[in-house]
């Protein structure tokens, strides 16, 4: 088992094929992760995309679509290993690789929520979904 075991998901009110224009942009991991480098392993479309992790961590990352109602659910997946020297001692260790995990925690959640606001474009509660490009938002703030 890795020491970084991070899972998420986030409800996406959006045809999943409009996904992969936000999910798949490097820019976009770049922002989200600075201090990783990933590494495409499988372009899976509209059900999400898979990487090999580099720098702060080693390992595996995971955008994981999946259709439901009319939208899809977005898993996101990290797991790995640092690369720091984690301390000897094992509650310093252990706390550190809780700080670790809850900073990629964090930093998943600001990723998967980047991609409902811009796939959604500004939808209100209780909308229709959104089905065509036409209608997905290039703005990367949140709330707009």
């Amino acid at each position: 088992m890795t020491s970084i075991q991070v899972a998420d998901e986030t409800f996406v009110a959006a045809d999943p094929v409009l996904a992969p224009s936000v999910v798949a942009d490097p820019a976009r991991w770049r922002r989200w992760w600075p201090d990783l480098r990933l590494q495409v392993t499988e372009d899976r479309g509209p059900q999400g995309i898979r990487w090999t992790v580099s720098g702060a961590v080693t390992g595996t990352a995971e955008f994981w679509l999946r259709p439901v109602l009319d939208g899809f659910v977005l898993s996101w997946f990290l797991h790995g290993e640092p690369v720091e020297n984690l301390p000897d001692d094992h509650r310093r260790r252990v706390a550190r690789l809780t700080e670790v995990t809850r900073r990629f925690r964090v930093a998943g959640r600001a990723a998967a929520s980047e991609v409902k606001h811009t796939l959604e474009n500004g939808r209100a509660a209780g909308d229709p979904a959104v089905t065509s490009a036409g209608d997905v938002g290039t703005s990367t703030r949140m709330g707009s």
